[in-house]
């Protein structure tokens, strides 16, 4: 609010107001915050657990080691884009990015949405890669140690497991802080409750379950957003915003009265945004093709509705409110009253639990595969490695939550948290992209690569924060500049050291079909597991697949980096027109990537849906069961089956069998 603390726009309720929420009294009771965290928990537990039953029985698929972390490596491209989405919509997705919407704009949801989905595309493409080199490993780390050796696996082993340590923490830290804030629950007691309530379906359904979580996740949080949008933009509320054109009007009022420092005149309806652009570089350096389209919507969407409509109400948000991701329920309880903010605490729990169980299986997957099987017991079969799996799940669950409660102890916050995990892993980004693409590249420039930036990271962070501001502490070490720093001295060096050694001294005995022989000779699929290899498979498929995901990846990263950036700067500040049409794309943006993330997965779900009720049987479990009295099937493969590249999983999860131990910088 302006500095007379009148509210704009006659809204005298909060005149006066320096914050929006009571120091002193909550929205919602503890007893609300509760039921959420312990209710809901129960209730997906229930479900989720329930259908990875059916998975098992009516699908014709084995309670394995094999089925628990790859889900029989058969999962479909909607649920595959539904998980992408899930996975990749943290708490902090659906707060911070209406945190952006305020402080810089209409630049803030776009750059926001912008930064994360070129990764995700990228990802797509070494997923088909691993599914053609690599088609029976279980993680990604895998293939480093046989490629690379076994000191290569234990420096990136090291990495991944703070990337999963680290990003846990932030989920569990940064949606206990805003369910705290709403309901008075204690950040202690949510850092505890969140992981058990995802615990009980991850042990039961293993990454089964998790996509199905995903999928009902995802549901309830697009049906939200899509809500939000509607009821905001209709011009059916009452408020003084009812209307695109008078959220415009208002927006233009509160950027006369409130400038922007970085903005072009001061303006929050422009991309000319100096922030908001060194905001997108920093969240690009964290970082498939529907799945990344379809989560684009959730940030874009409901930042653009929310962000900009609390700005466009002037609320009396404090600056610790805002950095605290509380424009959403404040603009929700504006709008919707209790009801509002009960939703806004269920979409983060939504959130939370969902992104929360594919680190739990990511996790499993490493310790079970990666360590236990690699250095403890190298002759573990089936049953021992599905007990190991779900210990290992049960055991970072709760280690997870005390670990949380020790950050929140010493004073660390979803911001530090933020800013700080792309220092420490995104070195691990540039070889681990070249893992599958470059063979020349030497064990030696790997390991370096990966270690090297991440030191160069930190002491470019920890400079920088010292230089600008004179000390070290949480606060200065959370700084957006510093960080961007740090990140891109990650990735520079990573990458820089990477080709140059190669270039230099290339590993000029390694080549792929010996990568491929030592893969099928010293990976072992448990449990009679079926692996459909890329020999047995229509090559010309496969490689049209890879291909047309390239072309994909390199199309929409021009139209979304440099073609809708250059297309909107000429627009200077948005004209009432230009607006009108902006928010219109993010609505339709919202109803289109809902509808496909909750129909979608229901059509390819169709034949077990059937048999569930008696109506028919899968073809699948035919052909598994003949498969397993060693005869054959004369079928010709439908596409579902010859083209895997689009039923590899990715993002959260490890590419091509539906493994978790994949980066998410």
């Amino acid at each position: 609010m302006p500095v007379d603390s009148q509210n704009l726009f006659g809204l005298h309720q909060y005149d006066g107001n320096s914050s929006f929420f009571s120091s002193t009294e909550t929205v919602l009771s503890q007893g609300v915050g509760y039921g959420i965290l312990v209710g809901f928990g129960a209730f997906f537990a229930l479900i989720c657990s329930g259908l990875a039953y059916f998975d098992v029985t009516f699908a014709g698929h084995k309670d394995s080691s094999e089925h628990f972390q790859t889900a029989s490596r058969n999962i479909k491209t909607g649920l595959i884009a539904v998980d992408v989405v899930s996975h990749w919509t943290w708490s902090i997705t659906l707060l911070q990015s209406s945190t952006v919407a305020w402080n810089y704009g209409v630049s803030g949801p776009f750059w926001y949405s912008a930064g994360a989905v070129l990764q995700i595309m990228l990802f797509g493409i070494m997923a088909i890669q691993i599914k053609r080199k690599a088609p029976n490993c279980h993680t990604i780390l895998e293939v480093v140690r046989l490629r690379w050796g076994r000191a290569a696996h234990l420096v990136f082993l090291y990495l991944f497991l703070i990337n999963n340590l680290f990003i846990t923490s932030s989920l569990i830290i940064g949606s206990g802080a805003v369910i705290h804030a709403l309901t008075g629950v204690s950040q202690e007691a949510s850092s505890m409750l969140i992981p058990l309530s995802v615990l009980v379906y991850c042990v039961a359904g293993g990454i089964k379950a998790v996509f199905t979580s995903s999928y009902l996740h995802s549901a309830i949080i697009y049906v939200a957003v899509v809500l939000f949008s509607i009821y905001v933009y209709s011009g059916s509320n009452g408020h003084p915003i009812s209307s695109i054109g008078k959220v415009y009007d208002n927006l233009k009022a509160r950027s006369a009265a409130v400038p922007v420092p970085s903005n072009k005149d001061g303006s929050i309806l422009t991309l000319f945004s100096g922030d908001g652009l060194e905001f997108g570089f920093i969240f690009f350096a964290r970082g498939y093709i529907l799945g990344g389209l379809m989560w684009f919507a959730v940030p874009f969407t409901l930042a653009t509705t929310l962000g900009l409509t609390g700005l466009a109400l002037d609320l009396p948000l404090a600056a610790k409110e805002v950095a605290s991701g509380l424009v959403p329920p404040a603009v929700a309880y504006h709008l919707f009253g209790k009801g509002g903010v009960i939703l806004i605490t269920i979409m983060v729990f939504m959130a939370v639990t969902s992104s929360g169980s594919a680190e739990f299986m990511a996790v499993s997957s490493l310790f079970s595969y990666d360590i236990y099987k690699t250095y403890i017991r190298p002759k573990a079969a089936g049953r021992e490695m599905l007990i190991v799996s779900r210990l290992s799940v049960l055991t970072f669950a709760l280690f997870a939550g005390v670990w949380s409660i020790i950050l929140i102890k010493i004073g660390i916050d979803i911001n530090w948290l933020f800013f700080v995990i792309g220092l420490l892993v995104a070195s691990v980004f540039p070889p681990i992209s070249f893992l599958l693409i470059w063979n020349a590249v030497p064990k030696g420039a790997a390991i370096t690569a990966a270690l090297g930036g991440q030191a160069c990271a930190i002491i470019t962070w920890l400079v920088a924060t010292q230089q600008i501001y004179g000390k070290l502490s949480i606060i200065t070490t959370a700084a957006s500049g510093p960080s961007l720093a740090g990140n891109l001295a990650a990735i520079v060096v990573s990458a820089t050291i990477c080709i140059v050694w190669t270039l230099i001294a290339p590993d000029r005995n390694a080549s792929w079909e010996m990568l491929r022989q030592d893969l099928r000779t010293n990976i072992e699929v448990l449990d009679d597991a079926q692996v459909i290899d890329d020999e047995k498979e229509d090559l010309g498929q496969m490689a049209h697949a890879y291909k047309l995901t390239w072309i994909w990846a390199i199309t929409l990263s021009i139209v979304i980096f440099v073609l809708w950036p250059l297309l909107a700067l000429p627009a200077g500040i948005f004209s009432r027109g230009y607006f009108t049409f902006w928010v219109i794309l993010s609505m339709i943006w919202g109803l289109v990537a809902g509808a496909i993330a909750i129909f979608l997965p229901l059509y390819e779900a169709k034949e077990i849906a059937k048999a569930v009720f008696g109506f028919g049987k899968l073809a699948d479990t035919r052909k598994r069961k003949a498969v397993a009295r060693n005869t054959e099937v004369p079928s010709k493969p439908s596409p579902d089956n010859s083209l895997r590249a689009h039923d590899v999983e990715l993002g959260e999860h490890k590419p091509a069998n539906g493994s978790t131990a994949t980066l998410k910088i």
